[in-house]
């Protein structure tokens, strides 16, 4: 895979006609996969060695995006579902490698402007059920 552009990563919220639309105004996302762990370390352990037990921690995602406010359609959903704590479907695109796709809750909304500066948001999703991912094609 080549070098990729980093704003042609996409954060996109399911509206309800069905359709994804992109989050707008976005300057930097991120994507994050947890697997919480579970210690089964004992004085058996092999020579004092952490022993972890497979399959069995939570796993998580997490998106997260930062960028300048503009007044559009994905502004309204994502207030909106902030104010109704609604899980929705979100979308995370990464260019020449796929699509993960699934149901987030917008835990984290904030907004931030300076005096001679334009005014910005951050979000923070977090995963609420499993995510599924497919490659572009």
């Amino acid at each position: 895979m080549a070098a990729q552009s980093g704003r042609d990563m996409l954060v996109k919220i399911k509206n309800s006609s069905g359709e994804f639309i992109t989050l707008a105004g976005l300057r930097t996302k991120a994507f994050r996969l947890n697997a919480k762990t579970v210690d089964v370390t004992n004085s058996d352990s092999a020579q004092g060695w952490k022993e972890l037990l497979p399959g069995a921690g939570v796993k998580a995602a997490d998106i997260s995006g930062a960028g300048i406010f503009r007044d559009s359609a994905s502004d309204a959903l994502a207030r909106g579902a902030f104010f109704e704590q609604s899980v929705n479907d979100y979308q995370f695109i990464i260019p020449d490698f796929g699509v993960i796709e699934g149901p987030f809750l917008l835990t984290a909304l904030s907004y931030a402007g300076s005096y001679q500066g334009e005014a910005t948001y951050d979000v923070t999703l977090q995963s609420a059920g499993a995510p599924s991912f497919s490659e572009l094609s």
